[in-house]
């Protein structure tokens, strides 16, 4: 995998992520996935990324806690997936984890919680900056105690508190969300996930930094 400038170095000079010590950026995945769990087959490195072929969600065997997650992602016609940070329970991703949204929401004029960008089911982009399907996004993710911040391609589309998120199945706003408990009550560490919804995505040039705190 070819080695870029993360997104974060340019937009923490914007002051726009969390003013926090951090260490040097890893490369988050292995050349052989080996530091992974998933089925044989269902994800395969190709071109320097990875690829979906379909089977299953794909697993960091770490956890993270507070960290700055850079990424590229690029999507085919109608494809749906996500980015999980902070998953308790994979095999629960949904009630134990919160979900970056990756969907080919390309042309939007108003995005919704449900699309490219968003908190799934929680928190709506404020824009929709993705490209169309077949091009290369960048996806900034940052983590930090109960704030999680989102940037694509070079535009701040989220800013959440998650402390604001206090009852079981509802958002701030009063609208219904899916959760059984109340998103401020989510693990603040657990395992980084990329998503099988059905079609086709590609994830590369993968890093992470951890943050201090």
């Amino acid at each position: 995998m070819k080695k870029t400038m993360p997104l974060t170095l340019i937009l923490a000079g914007m002051g726009i992520f969390l003013n926090s010590c951090s260490s040097t950026p890893q490369f988050l995945i292995d050349s052989d996935l080996s530091n992974f769990d998933f089925k044989p087959g269902t994800w395969i490195l190709e071109e320097g990324a990875i690829a979906r072929k379909g089977g299953g969600d794909i697993w960091t065997k770490e956890q993270y806690g507070n960290f700055i997650l850079d990424l590229e992602f690029k999507v085919d016609k109608g494809t749906n997936s996500g980015v999980f940070i902070r998953t308790g329970n994979p095999k629960n991703c949904v009630q134990t984890g919160l979900e970056i949204q990756v969907y080919d929401s390309y042309g939007k004029e108003n995005p919704s919680k449900y699309d490219c960008g968003a908190v799934y089911d929680c928190l709506a982009p404020s824009k929709n900056p993705i490209k169309k399907a077949g091009e290369w996004n960048h996806l900034t993710i940052t983590a930090k105690d109960n704030i999680i911040q989102v940037a694509m391609n070079s535009e701040p589309i989220i800013d959440m508190d998650v402390n604001q998120w206090t009852e079981p199945n509802k958002n701030p706003d009063g609208k219904k969300n899916k959760f059984k408990n109340a998103i401020k009550d989510f693990p603040r560490v657990g395992y980084i996930g990329f998503q099988d919804h059905g079609k086709p995505v590609w994830y590369r040039n993968v890093t992470i930094t951890p943050l201090g705190g």
